[in-house]
Order: structure tokens, then sequence, then C-alpha cells
């Protein structure tokens, strides 16, 4: 009976453990795109979401688009072999694209599909240099900085 229920117990810890593990991700900055808000080495706790559940002011977690070469922009590769940006979401699809930020010609408003996002240094790259950036690389929304505050 105690075999039971230590086997059950560890069954719950086990699909909790792989539940938590598909919705939240850590990562760690490397950078200083977003200082003062996040400084090299901190650490973030990122939780996978989709771009219709994004709101303007999120601090979000994605590949950045790729330049005409084909190739991704300068940035860290995580362990996963990918390569992530962390930054501030500005203009969602259907929003008018803000001042400054590299639409081209006649673009008035973000596209489908699409993320206007900035650093909170303004020496960052980002949409300003980028362009849009693909929602369909977004990989989550930073939730806090581990040991620090919610964001």
């Amino acid at each position: 009976m105690i075999f039971r229920g230590l086997l059950a117990g560890v069954l719950v810890l086990v699909v909790g453990a792989l539940w938590a593990r598909r919705r939240y991700v850590v990562i760690t900055v490397e950078g200083t795109s977003m200082a003062p808000t996040l400084a090299d080495g901190d650490r973030v706790l990122v939780r996978r979401r989709r771009i219709d559940r994004l709101s303007r002011g999120d601090v979000v977690v994605l590949e950045p688009p790729l330049d005409p070469g084909g190739r991704y922009a300068p940035g860290p590769a995580a362990a996963d072999g990918g390569r992530w940006n962390i930054k501030r979401v500005a203009a969602l699809p259907g929003d008018p694209v803000p001042l400054g930020i590299a639409a081209g010609d006649g673009v008035s408003r973000v596209p489908s599909g699409m993320l206007v996002v900035l650093g909170d240094n303004r020496d960052s790259v980002d949409s300003r240099q980028r362009g849009f950036f693909p929602a369909d690389r977004l990989l989550g929304v930073a939730l806090r900085q581990l040991g620090g505050p919610a964001l």
C-alpha cells in the first residue's frame, strides 16, 4: 500500500515536471539590449505563448528575422542551437507602424504575423534597424527575472 502511494506520488511529480517544461523555459540574458530592465547574465522565466495572447509592452523572447543573405542577426546561440532575442513588444499585427521603424515604403500597419519589438536600450538591434520580427518565431513572454521583480 505504501509502495503504491509512493509510486503515485512519483508519477504525479514526473507528469508535473514534464508539463512545466513544455510551458516554461529559463533563459539567460546575454547583452545589454534590455538595460536597464535586464542586465547581461540575468536569468528570466519565460512562459511559452502564441501571438494572439500578446499585449503591447510584453517582454518577449523570439528568434530574430533573417537578414537578406538568409542569416540570423548577430546574437547568442541557445543550448538548442537557436538564436534568441529578448525585446519589448511595441506594436502588434494591424497596429500603426511606430515612427522610426524600418518598415519599407508605403507600409503603414504592422502586417499579419509580424511584430514590432524594441530593446529598452536605445542601442539595441531591433525593429528600428531590422524591421518586423516574425511572430511564428516567438518562444514566449518573459514573466520575471529569477531572483528579481516581475516584468
